[in-house]
């Protein structure tokens, strides 16, 4: 049984604890450390008693840095009673210094991996602050083994090009993980909006988009009542501090909490007839190269998914054939692409996603072995990306 120091920025996360659930059912035994962004970090990952590094807040990078050079300090005492481990994954780059901090101190052959999920606007700049972090990011990536990142985007437009990264690269897409072999059904009586009732957007996971609410909110007033839209997920309040309150004041948009992934999944996803599979945080940039949650969560319970045309998931969709594609994000183009829209239509759309197969939506145990099997193998040593190249 191979042993991960997974290392984390967030431990309240549901991202980190959907990694600890795959990183467990390929056989691996995890040893989980990290920051946190709320109080209380959740059971499932309690009871693996995580070394808490301490809080830190979203939004306020310098707070971050300020942490993790002190965690970086205390690593070693932190970390005394830990076993050995095989590999050590950082997740997000404040974790991959701390991974080849640990490292230097106690486990000198053990692999680094870099687990890199979104790239920070921070790293995208031509500040000298911008440089200075690429030029960081740059030097520890050529001594980790191997970079886990979720979209084929991220290597292709960041990791090689501006990055000037070789590092070897996995993707490890944000699919659903199903573990039990017993997939969830699908709720083959999702009501149409015959009789009055309105279509239903969903827009689910992390809120954190300021023009996707401002859009949904012009669009749906426009509609009348024909579109309403169901938020669920947590409201980042760096972004939008006034969320409940915008959210409120609103006739066709309402708010009905968080959701535990992947066990509410098929009920939530259930309840609606769009998917938001849309991100404006950092246009033109991480926005544009990510394949996020929903757009999977969605099509595996058969959610239309609606998306922008120029970016990585408007291009995995149009690819596919699937899915609805604007070309610009203004309510009256929303509208036109929605307005039309008849039940026919809608089926047609829903039933190109079901007919699809299901690997694609769905991480299952086997995914998850393939992934602590390559994990387990990593050549050792501080030149091991230069090995593995070499093979």
């Amino acid at each position: 049984m191979p042993r991960v120091l997974y290392l984390v920025h967030d431990l309240c996360d549901p991202a980190v604890r959907r990694r600890v659930a795959m990183l467990e059912a390929g056989g691996a035994a995890v040893t989980l450390a990290g920051f946190r962004r709320a109080l209380d970090i959740p059971p499932e990952l309690e009871r693996l008693s995580p070394v808490d590094l301490g809080r830190t807040r979203d939004g306020r990078f310098a707070q971050r840095l300020a942490a993790v050079a002190a965690a970086a300090l205390s690593l070693g005492s932190r970390l005394k009673g830990v076993m050995r481990p095989d590999v050590i994954i950082g997740r997000n780059l404040e974790m991959l210094v701390l991974a080849a901090r640990a490292r230097a101190r106690s486990w000198p052959s053990v692999p680094v991996v870099y687990e890199c999920l979104d790239i920070h606007r921070l790293l995208l700049g031509q500040t000298p602050a911008s440089r200075t972090m690429r030029a960081a990011e740059r030097r520890l990536c050529r001594e980790a083994s191997l970079i886990l990142t979720s979209s084929p985007a991220f290597i292709r437009d960041y990791f090689r090009p501006i990055a000037r990264i070789d590092t070897p690269a996995v993707l490890l897409s944000n699919k659903v993980l199903e573990l039990s072999g017993k997939p969830q059904s699908l709720d083959e009586k999702r009501p149409l909006p015959t009789a009055g009732r309105p279509w239903i957007i969903g827009w689910f996971g992390a809120l954190r988009c300021r023009k996707s609410l401002d859009l949904l909110a012009a669009f749906t007033r426009a509609m009348e009542g024909r579109f309403e839209v169901v938020l669920r997920g947590r409201p980042a309040r760096s972004e939008l501090p006034d969320f409940e309150r915008f959210v409120a004041a609103e006739p066709f948009m309402r708010f009905e909490g968080p959701y535990r992934n992947p066990e509410d999944l098929a009920r939530i996803y259930g309840a609606v007839h769009f998917s938001w599979a849309i991100d404006f945080f950092e246009e033109g940039l991480n926005s544009d190269w990510l394949l996020p949650n929903r757009l999977y969560e969605g099509c595996r319970y058969g959610a239309v998914p609606i998306a922008m045309r120029r970016t990585e998931t408007g291009r995995f969709l149009a690819g596919r054939d699937m899915g609805l594609l604007l070309d610009e994000a203004r309510p009256p183009a929303l509208a036109r692409v929605l307005g039309p829209l008849g039940e026919a239509e809608y089926m047609r759309l829903r039933e190109k996603i079901l007919a699809e197969d299901r690997a694609t939506w769905v991480s299952d145990l086997s995914d998850c072995r393939a992934l602590v099997e390559r994990l387990a193998n990593l050549p050792t040593g501080i030149g091991a990306n230069l090995q593995l190249q070499a093979a």
